[in-house]
């Protein structure tokens, strides 16, 4: 009977798969909202039941949703560097760089050595350590709701994202030149230099191109719109020519982009766009990729590196966060919702996972191999439901322990890039 309605789905004209498509992206955020739930998780569930392992409901072109897919990963990324709010982090600077070092350093420390562990290389390794490093603040909307965003440890949790991103993809920037063509000090030298030359010709350069232009087309949303879209692929370009992936350019290019755009509506036609079309093409499209026999073989078979990151994760977060906790005299349960803050892995890590996935070097090998890619999968789904949901219980005590918050409201941070 499934092997019919496979058949009967692979014939379904081109207009029919992009209705079916449209329903998808209309049906299965709103239902994960329901189930409290990221978007991410059931549009990677869509991406398994209806691509080529499943029902085979996926375009018969890969070419056009690969392109869709590959856009929605830089605007992914984009809006990851857009929305981070550079103001807020200015207020706690110190302590924001301190917690974001630490729940940065022990992740990344933790990730790799179990990579070292269990037989990969000293760069497949340290980019496992770097999956690990970063975070999305998922559980944002329940301090929000919660009155709890004047705490200073919300807002120190928050700038630590700063850190935590730009160090991430920085390591992400490191590992793959060096596994696709080998390690050389002078290559890895040159690499440096072209770093420390790219990074600040997008973050002022662009941003002062970026800036006038804006001003020039101040009357035309239009005229905003391209802009901005210009300005993520030429960031993606000049990545690519000194052999970074596109998603730091495009990562920097938010950045570079923050205060410009920042009250431009073209800016929010750009992100309605992204979230509703190109960002859920590229989720589904990663949905492709997983076989479920094979996720769940793998899985099984993996069990103990599976186990061991999703662990070392937990673990080296709530070290970060004790050590905060310790060093800024903060209460029990705020150090707990530092903790809670920082441990959902979602949408940029994945992106990051499917890069280091789709490197190669001349000897065909992929920088982090198909368990690795599972092993983000389950760490996803496992974060993003523990993270939020010990938001609510730790912020709920903080309440009731009738918590005192420090400084001026903070305005909440934007996380469209986890919510398609």
């Amino acid at each position: 009977m499934i092997e019919r309605l496979q058949e009967s789905l692979t014939q379904l004209p081109l207009l029919a798969r992009f209705a079916f498509a449209m329903t998808v992206f209309l049906t299965v955020p709103a239902l994960c909202k329901r189930i409290h739930l990221p978007a991410v998780v059931g549009l990677l569930a869509a991406g398994v039941i209806f691509g080529p392992h499943g029902l085979q409901v996926g375009p018969k072109h890969n070419e056009v949703a690969e392109y869709f897919a590959e856009v929605g990963k830089l605007l992914l990324m984009f809006f990851a560097g857009l929305e981070i709010d550079v103001q807020q982090f200015q207020r706690t600077r110190n302590r924001s760089l301190a917690f974001g070092l630490a729940t940065f350093s022990l992740p990344l420390a933790a990730g790799f050595a179990v990579g070292m562990a269990f037989g990969y290389g000293w760069i497949g390794a340290l980019l496992i350590g770097s999956l690990l490093a970063s975070h999305t603040l998922l559980g944002y909307p329940i301090v929000q709701r919660l009155g709890l965003v004047r705490n200073e440890t919300v807002t120190v949790t928050i700038g630590a994202t700063i850190f935590t991103d730009i160090a991430s993809l920085m390591v992400l920037a490191i590992c793959i030149p060096i596994h696709m063509s080998g390690f050389s000090p002078a290559a890895f030298l040159l690499q440096l230099v072209q770093l420390a030359v790219y990074v600040p010709v997008v973050l002022f350069g662009l941003s002062a191109v970026v800036r006038l232009l804006m001003q020039r087309m101040k009357d035309s949303k239009e005229g905003q719109f391209l802009v901005m879209l210009l300005a993520v692929a030429v960031a993606g370009i000049g990545a690519e020519m000194i052999n970074l992936e596109g998603i730091i350019g495009a990562f920097l290019a938010g950045l570079a982009l923050n205060r410009a755009v920042h009250h431009s509506p073209a800016k929010a036609e750009l992100e309605f766009l992204g979230n509703t079309l190109f960002i859920p093409v590229f989720f589904v499209t990663v949905g492709f990729l997983i076989n479920p026999r094979v996720f769940v073989e793998s899985t099984i078979n993996n069990l103990g590196l599976v186990s061991s990151i999703v662990l070392g994760l937990i673990v080296a977060k709530l070290a970060a966060a004790l050590i905060a906790t310790r060093a800024f005299h903060y209460t029990k349960y705020e150090g707990l919702i530092m903790w809670s803050l920082s441990l959902p892995q979602v949408a940029a890590t994945l992106a990051a996972a499917l890069v280091a996935y789709e490197a190669k070097n001349s000897a065909g090998e992929r920088l982090i191999d198909e368990p690795v890619l599972n092993t983000v999968i389950v760490l996803m789904v496992v974060t993003s439901v523990l993270g939020p949901v010990l938001t609510e219980s730790f912020g709920g005590r903080m309440v009731a322990t009738n918590v005192t918050v420090d400084g001026p409201a903070s305005p909440a941070p934007h996380t469209q890039q986890d919510q398609p």
